[in-house]
């Protein structure tokens, strides 16, 4: 199973940006997708998981402003990020996990994309 994330950057405070995490190897629509975070000097955090069945797990920090989805034709995970912080900045990693339910998905891993959010 390989998971490639794709949509990091450089964004404005109150600016968005769309990640990607496409996954192969594997019958997508059965795995449980989500992202994690990990700002530099910290430990890693969820951000969102989506599991098979369309339940979805948000962190506090994110609610409101961040939506998990997936296209299983296109084998995609995606992370709209909206109104961005600049505590939001960090490297974010995508998760898949083939217990479908699960949401806190963590048997395979994506390389994580930084995203920076800075005027």
């Amino acid at each position: 199973v390989q998971l490639v994330e794709s949509g990091g950057g450089l964004a404005q405070p109150g600016g968005s940006l769309r990640l990607s995490c496409t996954v192969s190897g594997t019958l997508f629509s059965t795995f449980a997708v989500g992202w994690y975070r990990q700002p530099s000097g910290k430990e890693r955090e969820l951000v969102a998981a989506l599991s098979a069945g369309g339940s979805t797990n948000y962190a506090d920090s994110v609610k409101g402003r961040f939506t998990i989805s997936r296209d299983n034709n296109k084998n995609t995970a995606y992370l709209q990020m909206n109104y961005l912080k600049p505590e939001d900045t960090a490297v974010y990693y995508c998760a898949a996990d083939s217990t479908g339910w699960r949401l806190r998905p963590n048997d395979y891993w994506g390389q994580g994309t930084q995203v920076s959010v800075s005027s």
